[in-house]
């Protein structure tokens, strides 16, 4: 591959250089990061990838994505859900700590006998812990 001022040209087997490829993929990916979330810019610039028909351990190399998340977008582009993998974002995780909690509070001062804030502060760092 040559570098001609500001233009990148691949050889004469229409191969591109592996460093300079993964260098555009990571300035094209950080340039998408200034209004999207570097998921989704991987995302994105994955399905680029797949489309084009670069393999998934080659589109795992250059966009960092995880080799499972490639192969369930290779395989939602081909049945045509390429914006379902495009924007899911996962699930999982754990329920947040403070579900519930505001109305728990509201239970306990409406039954409770509270005469100061700092029984209702206290009462309230017991129901969050």
């Amino acid at each position: 591959m040559k570098e001609n001022g500001n233009s990148i040209s691949a050889d004469k087997s229409g191969q591109f250089d592996h460093d300079i490829a993964v260098r555009m993929i990571g300035k094209i990916i950080g340039f998408l990061r200034n209004v999207m979330t570097e998921t989704l810019a991987k995302r994105i610039v994955s399905i680029v990838l797949i489309v084009v028909g670069i393999p998934h351990d080659r589109v795992t190399e250059l966009t960092g994505l995880c080799d499972r998340s490639v192969r369930e977008l290779r395989k939602k582009t081909k049945d045509g859900k390429a914006d379902e993998g495009l924007f899911h974002d996962g699930g999982g995780g754990c329920k947040g700590k403070l579900k519930d909690v505001e109305k728990l509070i509201i239970e306990k001062i409406e039954t409770n006998n509270y005469h100061t804030q700092q029984e209702i502060a206290d009462m309230a760092y017991d129901v969050w812990d």
